[in-house]
């Protein structure tokens, strides 16, 4: 209990401020390097009068979605930040920071995801205009993964500046503020995350089933009513909501890791933490700028090699950090808990312990999704004998590599939490693994919204009509890599996840020792065990919220898809024009659809996430609450992997076959194909990557009410009424919010004609 007391008393020295300074003029330096890549960017030409009016009817709904979505995020902010101002702090000042701070997370978060879907909407025509260039492959692929760079140096920066600023003006006081920041960031970065993947894959999946199954017609024929819905959702799902996701995974890993390092290393775990995503700065900037793809090379091993090329730089200028900041001994740290062995070493081992996690993922992630690779080529292969092999064989390749991901997460979190004998200092190396997972950060932002753009591209190429010949083939090309750097960066976003919640639980350890030490309480050991009931029911509570919430965002999809089908397919009906291509159709009613559908299903999967953890914590105490977190974080590992490498898989499937594979376009094989992405589309771009914010907010919820649930438990503020109104309380809005939900029926055919008998019912 006293080294966390000092950890709060820390000071820090002029040499000390001296390092934090250095920390926020090297985030500044990120942001200027963004700014120098984006001026490239728009530079870069924008084609035919045709294509840029395409681009300006994507960027346009794009930006009324995400202003209506913040505009609907604004009264939960609000409501929120007086909710912690609320919850109890050692004095007011740390009060008001943290609830501030949360703000300031929150604010970071909706920054980057509203810059990535505005330079992804004005990048998407600038590549499909380097694609009819001469040198067009390498102009592309360089104007496409640049725009990520931006977004990717915009992360770190913002995310670093942040942290910085917490800790030159909190000092010892920084890791209780940063729990705001950091929760701010994570809620902000789930609703977007789930927003926008209600509304990209209610357009995807409405246009798929109506115009290429249906009627017969390519993924982006300006005759669909939902292509331009389809390309908006591409960018605030995949670059917004991705974007915004990265920077939280940033922002809670340096949050875990300040915590963890100022009670392990005192003084030096407060700023190492600070000092490696410092290095992963210079190393963002090396690897967006040596991805070229050089003639005859493929677009996927460019990328990997300069991500391969940043992760090896960070790798070495992270381990001679650590060995010049860092003591020998222990016995030298300013602070934190006295053990064996050396700092210095366990710092170095634990941070590359994350970048070589980074590189398995990319690898792993890769194997299973990309279309060179057999478990993609073996799905293709079941498209010959119709859709629902297409389907199995794609839920097999999920599962199974869902399996050899975990172990390799679980891998490098047992491996980190082996470097020390103590469990504070261990928990401390399970962070900074992330922090040096998170080293390349930058680069993987790119590697996502490289994707998307990509597919934007591809998307305004076919509508516009004016890309042919080898310019076509290029897009298409790129966008099937995208395909794979996305499902890439989803692995690698749900490893950052998984190494930030284990450290947080650490963190959750360290809150409810010290809640005991100030109301003088104490709590059996046993109540923490797996094998106590109430732990284990905890933990299979966490574990089964994963799962609902998983089912209320593929259940958001279905419900948004069918509006978009019905639409379009009125269209249709209603315009025969339409078909012969004399009658424009009606593109912002689907948009419309798809922003009202999403700003209205996002929130029973918000408060599923905010308000479960306080339910068990109030409800059922901390030991289960700590059961429930060990249930969300291992199903919630898994169940991500899965939906993102499943989805993956069948998106890619689809590709070899529109490659020529297995009889082609139009063929009986790619009808399979395009059902099987359809049902993959809510897998990997919704309920999949909403996982990684969902188990992180959780985690930050239960750190932040720690100190509440332990003071009305033990001692004289004890107090088992007002704990059980509290819980109840939350579990009626949930219930609530669920039923609400479940009266929005699911059926499609509820809201049409009843069809003839004998008639066809697609």
């Amino acid at each position: 209990m006293s080294r966390l007391i000092l950890a709060e008393g820390l000071q820090l020295s002029g040499g000390d401020r001296g390092v934090v300074a250095v920390v926020a003029v090297v985030a500044l330096a990120a942001l200027a390097v963004g700014y120098v890549l984006l001026r490239e960017v728009l530079a870069a030409g924008q084609g035919t009068p045709k294509m840029q009016d395409i681009a300006r009817a994507v960027q346009e709904g794009a930006a009324a979605y995400l202003n209506r979505q913040f505009r609907t995020l604004a009264a939960f902010v609000v409501i929120v930040f007086l909710l912690l101002f609320l919850l109890p702090a050692d004095d007011v000042g740390e009060r008001v920071g943290r609830s501030l701070f949360f703000v300031v997370g929150a604010g970071f978060s909706a920054a980057i995801g509203y810059l990535g879907m505005w330079l992804s909407t004005r990048a998407n025509v600038r590549v499909a205009a380097a694609a009819r260039e001469d040198s067009g492959r390498e102009r592309a692929m360089r104007v496409a993964f640049r725009t990520g760079g931006v977004v990717g140096m915009t992360t770190v920066g913002l995310g670093l500046l942040g942290a910085a600023v917490v800790v030159l003006v909190y000092a010892g006081q920084a890791p209780k503020v940063l729990e705001g920041f950091g929760f701010g960031a994570a809620l902000l970065a789930m609703f977007m995350r789930v927003g926008g993947g209600i509304f990209t894959k209610a357009a995807d999946v409405g246009a798929d089933l109506v115009g290429k199954v249906e009627q017969n017609i390519p993924e982006d024929d300006p005759r669909n009513a939902a292509t331009i819905a389809d390309n908006v959702g591409d960018n605030v799902g995949d670059c917004a909501g991705m974007a915004a996701d990265l920077f939280e995974s940033y922002a809670v890993t340096l949050v875990a890791s300040l915590i963890l390092g100022t009670a392990a290393f005192g003084v030096q775990g407060l700023l190492f933490p600070l000092i490696v995503p410092a290095i992963g700065v210079l190393t963002a900037v090396i690897g967006v700028y040596v991805t070229n793809a050089k003639p005859g090379e493929s677009g996927l091993a460019a990328i990997n090699r300069s991500f391969y090329i940043s992760a090896i730089i960070s790798a070495v200028l992270c381990t001679v950090a650590a060995f010049a900041y860092l003591p020998a001994s222990f016995s030298a740290l300013s602070g934190g808990e006295r053990t064996e062995g050396n700092p210095a070493l366990v710092a170095a081992v634990a941070v590359i312990i994350g970048i070589v996690l980074a590189g398995v993922i990319l690898w792993l992630t890769g194997y299973f999704t990309g279309t060179e690779h057999r478990p993609v080529r073996d799905v293709g292969k079941t498209s010959l004998t119709g859709a629902a092999t297409v389907i199995l064989s794609g839920i097999s390749v999920g599962f199974e590599s869902a399996v050899y991901t975990a172990i390799v997460i679980g891998g490098a979190v047992y491996g980190a939490f082996l470097l020390s004998g103590s469990v504070t200092v261990a928990l401390f190396a399970i962070a900074l693994a992330g922090c040096g997972l998170l080293t390349t950060v930058g680069v993987i932002v790119a590697m996502d919204t490289f994707g998307p753009v990509s597919d934007n591209a591809q998307g305004i190429a076919e509508m516009s009509g004016d890309v042919h010949g080898q310019g076509a083939q290029i897009l298409t090309e790129l966008d099937a890599v995208g395909n794979t750097t996305k499902a890439i960066t989803k692995g690698i976003a749900i490893a950052t996840a998984v190494l930030a919640a284990s450290a947080l639980f650490g963190s959750y350890n360290n809150a409810i020792k010290e809640a005991l030490g100030k109301v003088n309480g104490v709590f059996d050991l046993a109540d923490f065990a797996v094998f106590s009931p109430s732990t284990l029911v905890g933990l299979a509570v966490g574990a089964a919220v994963v799962f609902l919430f998983s089912g209320l965002a593929v259940n958001a999809v279905s419900r948004a898809a069918g509006a978009v089908v019905f639409e379009v397919r009125r269209q249709f009906r209603d315009n025969p024009g339409i078909m012969d291509g004399t009658t424009r159709p009606e593109y912002g009613r689907v948009v419309d659809i798809c922003t009202k559908d999403s700003l209205r299903e996002l929130a029973t999967p918000g408060l599923l996430a905010v308000l479960a953890p306080i339910a068990v914590g109030f409800g059922l105490g901390v030991g289960p609450l700590a059961g429930y977190l060990a249930g969300a974080i291992a199903t919630g590992t898994l169940m991500a992997i899965f939906l993102a490498n499943s989805g993956g898989a069948w998106d890619n499937a689809k590709k070899l076959v529109e490659d020529g594979y297995h009889g082609g376009k139009g063929s009986e094989a790619h009808a399979a194909t395009v059902i099987g992405d359809t049902v993959g589309d809510p897998f990997k771009d919704t309920a999949g990557p909403s996982i990684n914010p969902l188990i992180k907010v959780m985690n930050l919820v239960s750190v932040l009410i720690a100190p509440a649930v332990v003071t009305f438990s033990v001692g004289s503020g004890a107090s088992p009424v007002l704990r059980a109104v509290i819980a109840l309380l939350a579990l009626a809005v949930i219930v609530g919010a669920i039923t609400v939900s479940k009266r929005r029926s699911t059926a499609i055919a509820e809201s049409s004609p009843a069809p003839e008998p004998n008639s066809a019912v697609v």
